[in-house]
């Protein structure tokens, strides 16, 4: 890393140029098949829909910073192109919700791509590092946040929006650069490898609407007719969400749903003592939930369930985050890392039911902590399997 390279990258900040013709698009195409690293960030607005609404897409090569203006350029081809160039590596930070708007707007997913957010959690930063944060961390420079609650859908964008979507992309290759020889000197390349490729699996998979209920807190201590009409409240409002692109809370709140599911009224008239159940839905939507609760009550289907810990399952998630903050402190990462008090339960539950071990739970991590966590799990047995 030399000085000249942070300061051309924060100098092009200063100076994006703001993609909104084809002509335009076409000329940065071509300086773009030059690069071997493109930064890649989106700008987007996500208040009353499904999906995200696109507002721009950065891009730099650490030199210069483009600004590709969706709204006013329709067609995506060049872009898509650039994103599954496979000569050209793609950075992001804390690329999840990028790589969800970019299939959505692009109906593609950038590769080979690079996360710069989890390759600093590799390299023991915390696991949600913001990008400003890793900046600072990697060459000691601050930059504003000023904008962070812009309207990127809303025209004209000003100044100020421009040189902020723009620093926001310009630093990602020589991030790259840094920390690619950080994990190469640690051994943990491929182990960033693998979590993008992960990272890119679960945004080409939509939320399935059979399973929406199983995203509740709390259904591990629902009765089996509760839990079917969540399933049928859930599936109908995820389904209808998609189809109206309206944000789920905005078909029916969370509270309205599980309000629904315990009450389970057979009248519009009963419904409307539900506080939790806006007019407006009660009035769109007041027959269609009645049937769903009808129907509900005469399907005698398997659910899935996640039933609560038993206290015998409890200790054993304390010792294994124990074994998980121990073994972290060895390899100096965070904890979050390896595995999460969440990610735990889902490992003790498919123990219980004899399911394949969680995807997270595969590949690098097996090695590092998995066998670990589940030879931990074993010796906590007596002779015949128990305590």
């Amino acid at each position: 890393m030399s000085k000249t390279t942070i300061d051309k990258a924060t100098e092009a900040a200063e100076h994006p140029i703001l993609l909104e013709t084809q002509a335009q698009l076409d000329k940065a195409q071509k300086s773009w098949k030059q690069s071997e690293i493109l930064g890649i960030d989106t700008e987007f607005v996500r208040e009353r829909t499904y999906r995200a609404d696109l507002g721009l897409v950065q891009i730099s090569d650490g030199e210069t910073a483009w600004l590709f203006d969706p709204l006013a350029i329709k067609t995506s081809q060049a872009m898509a192109e650039v994103l599954t160039d496979p000569g050209i590596v793609k950075v992001l930070h804390s690329g999840s919700e990028d790589l969800e708007v970019l299939l959505n707007a692009m109906k593609v997913i950038p590769e080979p791509l690079v996360d710069t957010q989890i390759a600093c959690a590799m390299l023991g930063q915390p696991l949600q590092l913001g990008y400003h944060h890793a900046v600072k961390w990697l060459f000691d420079i601050e930059i504003d946040k000023d904008q962070t609650r812009s309207n990127w859908c809303k025209r004209p964008l000003h100044a100020n929006q421009l040189r902020y979507a723009a620093m926001d992309v310009v630093l990602l290759p020589e991030m790259l650069r840094a920390l690619r020889t950080k994990l190469e000197q640690a051994g943990r390349w491929g182990w960033l490898e693998e979590d993008v490729a992960r990272m890119q699996r679960n945004a080409r998979c939509p939320v399935d609407p059979d399973k929406a209920y199983l995203r509740f807190s709390g259904i591990g201590r629902m009765d089996e007719t509760t839990l079917r009409v969540m399933k049928y409240l859930a599936r109908w409002r995820e389904l209808t969400a998609r189809e109206r692109n309206r944000a789920r809370g905005f078909v029916i709140s969370d509270a309205g749903m599980l309000r629904l599911a315990s009450a389970r009224p057979s009248s519009v008239a009963e419904m409307q003592a539900i506080d939790d159940i806006h007019p407006v839905a009660l009035s769109m939507y007041g027959e269609k939930l009645l049937e769903l609760i009808s129907a509900a009550a005469s399907d005698h289907s398997p659910l899935i369930r996640l039933n609560s810990l038993d206290e015998k399952q409890r200790r054993q998630v304390k010792e294994m985050r124990k074994l998980v903050v121990s073994k972290s402190a060895e390899l100096k990462v965070d904890p979050a890392l390896l595995a999460s008090r969440r990610e735990l339960e889902k490992l003790i539950r498919a123990g219980a039911d004899g399911s394949p071990l969680p995807d997270r739970f595969l590949g690098w991590r097996k090695d590092v902590i998995t066998d670990h966590l589940l030879a931990l799990s074993e010796s906590r047995k007596g002779p015949q399997g128990t305590e």
